[in-house]
């Protein structure tokens, strides 16, 4: 099959669609809903896949706000678009809302190039409610639901525009230590202090970072310090995220801050709880063909590739997709390098004429990576090749 060919068809039904995607976009962006609570976005992407032919499974695998929906054009290879449409507490400061638009624009394009020029295989998009802190790939995955997938791409908005370049593994946990209260004046020898604890906690933290490579990251924050300063704390807690690139050193670093956390209980005279605070996440490993494919559609559309030769990442339960089978993660940009993801000018950029359009470039680039994958054996060859090189 012709590759330019499937590139002018490809912004030919982007072209089409333009308009109805836009109004989806908008429209989930004006409806934000939290981690498991996408009720009206699952029952918008779903009309929306309903309204341009293609039928959708609600509720898919238990979860009551997770979808799938398939099109199918005999045997071949299976190529999967996943898609996420839930927000954080201040509205849509990450984008999902163009990430939804993206994906199902990119699956209703391709599954009709697929009929046009009678491409082989079969064609899905997954919704996949909570990605924020909820993990919500992860918990599908226990539900095998990339079983018969051979690929799976999504877009994601960002400060920039760049092929996938990974994302950190996270695990996340909450430590309480446990002391004796006392006055803090009157009496302190009879008080074992928890906040000392925690203080120390972040002490040995940082003391172990010049032994971390550039790829791990270890933050956290104080939850609880006390109730008054003549009181010696008898309870004190702290949050920490561990963060790697590489999923040895996730083990590695988790070991590290285990032992951290016991010795500063050991040090301080407390006792002291451990537990996670969410699901774990792998890092994410991207797929150099699909990432070519992707770049070589957005280039051409106008986009430039940033050459920030170290950009910072974050974590992402796609990060279990791409563990599991090839996949891609790469960004559009829709604001200014100065505004990250999570903030109010993020927010606002994901509904602005720029966050929009390029949105539309990104849907185009994945509707052609999907045909390319679909029509080309040797392009499916290299594909699994990479990833296999890369386990």
């Amino acid at each position: 099959m012709d590759a330019e060919q499937i590139k002018r068809i490809a912004g030919e039904e982007i072209s089409l669609l333009q308009e109805d995607l836009r109004s989806l976009a908008l429209d989930l962006w004006e409806h934000p809903e939290l981690a498991w609570k996408e009720e009206y976005s699952s029952q918008k992407l779903c009309s929306f896949l309903t309204e341009h032919g293609i039928q959708t499974e609600k509720g898919y695998c238990g979860f009551p706000t997770a979808f799938r929906s398939e099109v199918e054009n005999g045997p071949g290879k299976t190529f999967a678009f996943a898609c996420e449409y839930d927000a954080l507490k201040p509205g849509h400061a990450c984008g999902h809302n163009l990430i939804a638009a993206c994906s199902t624009g990119a699956m209703i394009a391709a599954s009709r190039i697929m009929k046009k020029l009678n491409l082989p295989g079969r064609l899905v998009i997954l919704g996949t409610p909570a990605e924020e802190s909820g993990a919500g790939k992860v918990h599908l995955l226990k539900h095998n639901i990339l079983d018969n997938i051979d690929a799976v791409v999504m877009a994601h908005p960002g400060k920039c525009t760049i092929p996938d370049r990974g994302s950190l593994a996270i695990r996340r946990y909450n430590v309480t230590f446990h002391g004796k209260s006392s006055h803090a004046s009157g009496s302190p020898e009879l008080g074992i202090n928890a906040l000392d604890a925690v203080m120390l906690l972040f002490s040995a933290v940082n003391s172990q970072r010049q032994q971390m490579p550039e790829f791990c990251r270890i933050h956290g924050i104080v939850t609880e310090g006390g109730v008054a300063p003549n009181i010696i704390p008898d309870s004190a807690s702290c949050q920490f995220f561990l963060r790697s690139a590489k999923e040895d050193w996730m083990e590695i670093l988790d070991e590290r801050f285990d032992n951290m956390v016991k010795g500063v209980a050991l040090c301080t005279g407390t006792e002291y709880t451990k537990e996670p605070l969410s699901i774990n996440c792998r890092s994410r490993k991207p797929n150099t063909p699909l990432n070519d494919a992707y770049v070589e559609v957005i280039t051409e559309l106008g986009e430039e590739i940033s050459v920030t030769p170290k950009e910072g990442r974050g974590s992402s339960d796609f990060g279990d997709f791409s563990q599991v089978i090839p996949g891609i993660h790469p960004y559009f940009a829709i604001t200014e390098p100065v505004n990250g993801a999570h903030s109010p000018e993020f927010m606002e950029a994901a509904r602005s004429e720029r966050g929009v359009n390029n949105m539309l470039k990104a849907a185009q680039a994945l509707t052609y990576t999907a045909c390319k994958y679909l029509s080309d054996p040797e392009f499916q060859e290299k594909v699994k090749a990479d990833f296999e090189e890369n386990c």
